[in-house]
């Protein structure tokens, strides 16, 4: 009888229940609680504050506010003086004739709510409607976005050097009539780069218009908020959201490397739900407590990894100490701050994207098959004097598959592994709002398929496969309370399940690497199923298909409120927000678990040719277990800003308080530590000044408490200096060099801070006490109290731990150089760093053992020395309707540990000092022996027997042994030193093509285990294609060739069982990490306006992305990427997606 698995998740529907309602009631009471914006003009305008504006701007104001749309030549005012605008409420009319006086202009409003302008000429009159219908040309089209490729309505089309002119309506769609098929015509749109494009007889137009927002003037998201660009003092990296995007996966983290200047990363696996990357900026500076930078999502720390990239508006990475010190004991190793979308004034904006991906994998080992395993597991016997397993008549019967069962030939990777699996995605947001409240809202699903194979006559019961689903959604909604304050709302969360076979979600890959293809069949012939042994050495088919599942929930919930109040009624510029915000996140992990009975077969048969079993294990019925987790953020947040300009001169402060709780509230285990929040403040301030434009200093200070240090040593002071000098500014530059919009050069100097201990340490001043119990378990080195009658023991204590309470903080003292070039085609950014992090914590491992202390001090007392440069070049031309665009990026990093707590060695090359952190430590191979008289002449290896064809290493220290005391440093780090990108894009009448390459260099890894040291467990083991290379070393009298005793081979002699004399760490297993990855390659269309209209769409395109497509390395067993030891992993993702964007 089968028994169906009821969903147990009760508490999980009640709780997405109510979050529905919750979310509906928000949504119902936001959209519809918007006034939408007046569908006539106002005739009166709100002027903020007192000042000069171009007429430009004075039209910039006025569409802002009203529905009116201007029609005019872009240099009409290029010589008009600008007007003086009073603060308070202004009537249009009065304005419009201030501007007709002051520019000689003449200004019409007309009925459609469009202002035409023209010159003042009162010869000059509109063309005569005498005008012969027949000579007249209809142009038609539709003008879009270049970023999003939505329709622009209001953009204006003027025939040059005539003042025949329309407005695109609300679809961005025009209709114009022109008298000459020569004709040009100009596009033009407030914030955006105006266009010309030649009719040549053509009648249908489809014209992209890039956003012209003075890129000096753009504004970069920093810790005290937005900040322009050209004032920008520190090392801040921006992310083009659109190039993330193509991302295959549901994590974030895996498009950051070789996308953004400063970040290095490497992924970790490719499994559905665990495939994400580890990353760093400006790579690893602290052998310490934490590596990873602080990720700020609408100011509060939280995963990136659960975000819906659809939701994100902006990103910046903070480098530097001018942007982290800030962030006092947390900003040392960088801090990412993202924002997401919100809604803005206008008609509701919906837009939907479909994605289909299928994927394969990019490298998988391939293991020789069973006849070709056969030859060399003899070959590992007899060449160390063994007989061999596999006579010849066995090997022919294995050939021919005459006996599957004692000589079976399984590709155990063919029968576990599927081709490749689908991933499903898709998005729905919605945004608008009125002059007084807006909203952006969304929702999203992904569904990750995984590439196990699973036993179909399951599958209607449960699912072993390796699969990941998550829901998001995302409400954020703002409210002008008054004219001066601004209320925003944000309610997030995500729901996700990630599935996997039952004991094969740890330990599967073990299994399949382990299985031999001879070792068993994947079920006897009389049924048994069969097994070599149990836990990770489960039949990989069984563990896979036959052991249950697991299922792991994630719940998360996030919460913020913010306040804006604008103080410009009591001084111009000053301002204040504050920010509450609240977290929570709850995990259930379940085991469902069974296996059946299992079996081993002896390798021959009884007297009546039957199989004789050895019984392995009893079965198991399917039994459930669970786990669970859970925690809270608390946060608070309130800053004051203030910015003035007085003449050439502009000031700027801010001061900020944070304070937040983090707690667990789940599983708390024995230990009272476990429900301690563990709590963070920091004041913050900044005060910055640039005079002209051209110079520029900044001071930034943060000012951090953290519970892990001692009273009295709680708090640190984290200052930050720095300035700029935009030489392009100056006159020299204007008169002759004019095309260089700038040319800055910065320089910062500060300190950052980093409370993070090593595993998770927490209270390191405080004891730790202890009883003393004897091997037994009886209480022991107390006293026994003798009372009449009873028999009282009471066990003594001790303190376990000694404290540390002079543990303070590890600082990072930063210093930068950086260089900012841009011209109208050209951006570049190039940084230079040097870091030197001091304080680290660490045991102190080596103290004399006079000290008399029974447990381990802990202290800082290490450095480490970082350098390296990161920059950034992007290129963009029009060439007619053709935009091409060109972008690199590249990060390099080498650390240097200047001192860290160790044994005082004899030879210095073996102590850790001057080395980099993480870096392999072996042996110098020199080759392999290449005779009995090498053996002779060479220093004496201390590390077992050896003969003729193993390996050889060098004598590093002289003494004529090689031993441990000859190993060194050796290689680079298995984290990349160098993380680059490249990449190209070209559009044309709504075709676009783009290609991304993600390389990484200065990275070598130690190889070993099972598949790498062949038969170095006996049987357990297959052997990989392609890990001996081109010729392995091989015995003259196993060959009949003596060529093949050559001590260059790429493989040494062949072992059976353990050597230690090969298989230990060293240069001869060192691999290069180095690799060149075709990262992504996309293709899209936009469908023209005569089909989108029809069915009442504004702009639908389709596309097709390629991800991780091709990869160029020297290291071809497995993913270079992964860098790991063994192999043994789910590999990465090579994808095909398929998708469709539609704007409704």
């Amino acid at each position: 009888m089968k028994i169906k698995l009821l969903n147990s998740h009760f508490r999980y529907r009640k709780l997405l229940l109510l979050l529905m309602k919750t979310f509906l009631l928000l949504l119902c009471t936001t959209v519809f609680g918007f006034s939408p914006k007046t569908s006539f003009s106002q005739e009166n305008i709100v002027i903020s504050k007192d000042q000069k504006a171009s007429i430009d701007d004075v039209f910039h104001i006025i569409r802002a506010q009203t529905d009116y749309t201007f029609i005019y030549a872009k240099s009409l005012f290029e010589n008009t003086p600008e007007i003086q605008l009073k603060k308070g409420d202004i009537n249009i009319d009065s304005l419009l004739n201030r501007i007709s006086k002051n520019a000689d202009v003449f200004i019409r409003k007309n009925p459609d709510h469009t202002i035409t302008i023209k010159k003042s000429d009162r010869n000059s009159r509109s063309r005569s409607d005498s005008q012969t219908v027949s000579q007249q040309l209809e142009i038609k089209g539709r003008v879009i976005t270049a970023n999003d490729k939505l329709p622009l309505p209001g953009a204006s089309i003027i025939e040059k050097g005539t003042m025949n002119g329309v407005v695109t309506d609300f679809n961005g769609d025009f209709s114009i009539s022109i008298t000459n098929k020569n004709a040009i015509l100009v596009i033009s749109y407030v914030g955006y780069a105006t266009k010309e494009i030649p009719v040549n007889d053509q009648t249908n137009f489809e014209i992209v218009l890039e956003e012209d927002t003075d890129s000096l003037d753009e504004v970069v998201i920093v810790g005290f908020g937005k900040q322009k660009k050209i004032s920008l003092t520190g090392a801040v990296s921006t992310v083009d959201v659109e190039d993330m995007k193509q991302n295959p996966t549901s994590s974030i983290s895996n498009a950051l490397a070789g996308n953004v200047a400063g970040i290095m990363g490497m992924m970790q696996s490719g499994q559905p739900g665990r495939n994400i990357s580890e990353f760093w900026i400006r790579g690893i500076s602290t052998f310490g407590g934490g590596t990873n930078p602080l990720v700020l999502v609408d100011n509060i720390e939280r995963d990136l990894n659960e975000l819906n990239i659809e939701d994100i508006k902006s990103i910046s990475v903070l480098k530097d100490a001018a942007e982290t010190a800030m962030y006092g004991s947390r900003g040392a190793n960088g801090v990412i701050l993202i924002t997401t979308k919100r809604g803005s004034a206008g008609k509701i904006n919906i837009n939907f994207k479909d994605e289909f991906i299928y994927n394969t994998r990019t490298i998988t080992p391939d293991f020789e098959d069973g006849v070709s395993y056969a030859n060399l597991l003899n070959e590992a016997r007899i060449t160390r004097n063994e007989g061999p397993i596999y006579q010849p008549e066995e090997l022919e019967i294995l050939r021919l598959g005459l006996d599957p069962d004692l000589y079976p030939n399984v590709d155990w990777k063919d029968e576990l592994l599927r081709d490749g699996a689908m991933t499903y995605r898709a998005n729905l947001n919605m945004s608008g709002g009125g002059e007084t409240s807006r909203y952006y809202v969304s929702g999203s699903y992904i569904n990750e398929g995984g590439m196990y194979e699973i036993d179909e006559s399951l599958k209607d019961d449960y699912n072993t496969n390796a699969n990941y689903k998550r829901w998001n959604y995302r409400l954020n909604a703002d409210f002008d309370i008054s004219k001066t304050t601004i209320a925003k709302v944000g309610v997030a969360g995500s729901l996700s399940k990630r599935n996997s076979p039952g004991l094969g979600d740890v330990d599967f890959w073990g299994s399949l690497f382990g299985y031999s293809p001879i070792r068993t069949p994947i079920i006897y012939s009389n049924g048994y199923v069969p097994a070599i042994g149990t836990g990770n050495q489960t039949n990989p088919w069984v563990m896979a298909t036959q052991t249950g599942f697991n299922e792991n929930w994630v719940n998360k919930v996030q919460t913020n409120v913010t306040i804006e109040q604008d103080f410009g009624f009591i001084t111009e510029g000053l301002r204040m927000r504050g920010i509450v915000g609240y977290d929570i996140e709850n995990s259930n992990n379940i085991q469902r678990r069974k296996w059946p009975e299992q079996w081993r077969a002896d390798r021959a048969r009884d007297a009546n040719g039957d199989l004789v079993f050895t019984h392995i294990s009893d079965p198991s019925e399917l039994f459930q277990s669970s786990t669970s987790s859970g925690n809270r953020l608390e946060f608070y947040d309130l800053m004051i800003n203030y910015d003035r300009s007085f003449g050439n001169h502009d000031i700027g402060g801010a001061i900020r308080l944070t304070r937040d709780a983090f707690v667990q509230t789940v599983d708390l285990g024995g230990d009272i530590k476990n429900g301690i929040s563990r709590r963070n403040q920091a004041l913050a301030g900044r005060v910055l000044y640039n005079w002209k434009s051209k110079y520029f200093i900044n001071f930034n200070f943060g000012y951090t408490g953290s519970e892990n240090f001692a009273p009295g040593k709680q708090y640190g002071f984290f200052p930050a200096i720095s300035g700029a000098w935009n030489i392009a500014g100056e006159q020299f530059f204007k008169e002759h060099l004019s095309w260089l919009k700038l040319f800055k050069i910065r320089y910062s100097y500060g300190k950052a801070g980093n409370d993070q201990l090593m595993n998770g340490e927490r209270f390191p001043y405080l004891y730790t006490i202890s009883e003393l119990f004897t091997d037994d378990g009886e209480a022991t080195g107390g006293y026994r109290w003798s009372d009449y009658g009873s028999d009282r023991y009471f066990g003594g204590i001790i303190y376990s731990q000694v404290a540390s309470s002079n543990v303070t903080w590890e600082v990072a003292t930063k210093q930068n150089l950086g260089f900012d070039i841009e011209t109208k085609a050209i951006t570049a950014n190039l940084d230079f760093f040097n870091e030197k992090r001091t304080g680290i914590y660490m045991e102190r491992n080596y103290l004399p053992a006079m000290v008399g202390l029974e447990s381990i001090p802990r202290a800082n007392v290490g450095i480490v020395r970082s350098r390296g440069f990161d920059g950034r070049f992007q290129y963009t031309r029009q060439i007619g309707e053709v935009t091409l665009s060109a972008r690199s990026n590249i990060t390099y990093s080498k650390n240097e540990i200047v001192e860290r707590d160790e044994e005082n060695n004899v030879y210095p090359y073996q102590n850790q000092e001057g080395f980099r952190v993480g870096q392999s430590r072996g042996l110098i191979a020199l080759g392999l022996f290449e005779d009995y008289d090498d053996i002779r002449n060479s220093p004496t290896q201390t590390f077992g027997t050896y003969q003729p064809g193993d390996i050889k290493y060098k004598d590093v220290n002289g003494d004529g042994i090689i031993d441990d005391g000859d190993r060194v440093a050796i290689g680079a780090t298995r984290r990349p030193n160098l993380i680059y990108g490249l990449g190209a894009s070209v559009n044309w009448r709504g075709f676009g093509l783009g290609v991304h390459f993600q390389g990484a260099g200065k990275s070598t890894f130690s190889t070993y285990g099972k598949t790498v040291y062949a038969f170095s467990e006996g049987e357990w083991g297959q052997v990989m294609k392609g890990v001996m290379g081109n010729n392995r070393w091989i015995d003259a009298d196993i060959s009949g060739d003596p060529a093949t005793e050559d001590p260059n081979a790429s493989y040494p002699r062949l072992s059976y069982g353990e050597n230690p004399n090969n298989f230990r760490e060293s240069t001869f297993w060192l691999r290069d990490g180095r690799y060149l990855r075709l990262k992504t390659l996309d293709v899209g269309y936009n469908l023209p306006n005569s089909i989108t209209s029809r069915i009442h769409v504004q702009n639908i395109r389709l596309y097709v992305v390629g991800t991780n497509l091709v990869t160029w390395s020297k290291f071809k067993l497995w993913d270079p990427e992964l860098a790991t030891p063994r192999g043994e992993d789910y590999p990465p993702a090579k994808s095909l997606t398929f998708g469709i964007s539609l704007n409704l």
